[in-house]
């Protein structure tokens, strides 16, 4: 009688492992969701700097080329170029950094810079974990 009760193949402590398992798996996924959760903290906090520095970049900006802007037009009228046509190359250079700038800006904020990446390759590490231990 002893010995049946720790026989491997007996299927009387089927249910104490099965509830072991689901304990040590629940445990797991809340470990990995609190992992997860963490690293889209840390992606937000990241993607919100990046927003604040370009509002503000922007809003510097504005001003610098207002007033650069404004000279380099003087300066291109001053020799020789209509005041309409040394607005319109100073306007299109503006537009093309802008342009570049505003790239560079969505270019942080991309949905894969947000992933979290870590919590993303222990979850699959641990589903092919479970999976090696249900087949032996």
């Amino acid at each position: 009688m002893v010995a049946a009760m720790h026989n491997p193949n007996d299927l009387r402590s089927a249910p104490g492992l099965l509830a072991n398992a689901l304990k040590h798996l629940s445990s797991l996924l809340q470990a990995e969701a609190k992992l997860a959760k963490e690293e889209l903290s840390r992606n937000l906090t990241r993607a919100g700097v990046g927003l604040a520095c370009i509002g503000i970049a922007l809003i510097l900006l504005m001003i610098a080329l207002n007033l650069m802007a404004t000279a380099l037009v003087a300066y291109f009228a001053a020799n020789g170029l209509s005041a309409g046509m040394a607005s319109l190359l100073v306007g299109a250079g503006l537009a093309l950094a802008a342009a570049c700038l505003a790239l560079f800006g969505r270019s942080r904020m991309s949905a894969t810079a947000l992933v979290p990446e870590k919590a993303m390759k222990n979850l699959q590490r641990d589903i092919e974990a479970m999976k090696e231990s249900t087949h032996v």
